[in-house]
């Protein structure tokens, strides 16, 4: 089966804009939510609503894990975006549809608030709750955080996740690191590496210190990767969870 017969496709009720340069160079009422990856689906913009005097044929195909994708450059304003949109003409549900590159775009909008990194997905939840669970963080055998007030953060399709206070946790074990990554429900997460008698555990805690308004019980507090350290819940070792960060 190719990934075209595959592909999940669904209508979304959101009005989706995406800017380049400057300009509106999309904006529907009817876009279509197409999960080119597992995790979060791609808009796609039915061509009468998208700028297509700013598109020009691109010298190569887009990169779609939907299959070969003719691609297009967006020029806007002073800006130039080369593939920077691509369509799958041989594809009967997406044919007169045009999906931008997110990346290569300045400005993405769901109704009228700005949304980073990717688009939402319709399906995934995130729930923070206050607890009073006792949360005990190993690494290498040495207990590098304690806590009786944890936040738990619940996510579709991910482990529950542990944010601790920084006063409940060893600071004087934690290194800063480079690494930042973004995330549309939670915001842009620094991090640190665990570093014990010269033992570095490079970026397994981060936080998000201005998080965004769903996520916001979490602002400041630290949380560790659980699949790479041993975590201890009122007691209870727990099996460490195979996901993508594993």
């Amino acid at each position: 089966m190719s990934p075209q017969d595959e592909v999940r496709v669904e209508r979304s009720h959101k009005r989706v804009r995406v800017m380049l340069g400057g300009e509106v160079v999309g904006d529907t009422r009817h876009a279509l939510m197409v999960w080119e990856r597992p995790y979060y689906p791609t808009y796609y913009f039915p061509e009468a609503d998208v700028r297509t005097d700013l598109l020009t044929p691109a010298d190569r195909s887009g990169r779609s894990p939907l299959g070969d994708a003719p691609a297009f450059t967006v020029k806007a304003g002073a800006t130039e975006a080369v593939a920077g949109a691509y369509h799958h003409p041989g594809m009967e549900e997406l044919e007169d549809y045009i999906a931008f590159v997110w990346r290569k775009m300045d400005h993405w909008f769901e109704e009228d608030e700005e949304v980073y990194v990717h688009p939402r997905n319709p399906y995934t939840r995130v729930d923070t709750l206050r607890s009073s669970r006792e949360v005990r963080i190993e690494v290498g055998g040495v207990t590098v955080a304690e806590s009786v007030r944890p936040t738990l953060l619940f996510e579709t399709g991910l482990p529950v996740r542990y944010y601790l206070p920084k006063t409940d946790v060893r600071m004087d074990l934690m290194e800063p690191s480079d690494r930042s990554t973004e995330c549309p429900y939670k915001g842009t997460a620094e991090y640190w590496s665990v570093v014990i008698a010269g033992d570095r555990h490079d970026d397994i805690v981060w936080s998000y210190p201005f998080p965004t308004l769903e996520s916001a019980p979490i602002g400041g507090l630290m949380c560790f990767y659980d699949e790479r350290v041993d975590l201890i819940v009122d007691g209870e070792r727990q099996v460490r969870p195979e996901t993508i960060f594993s």
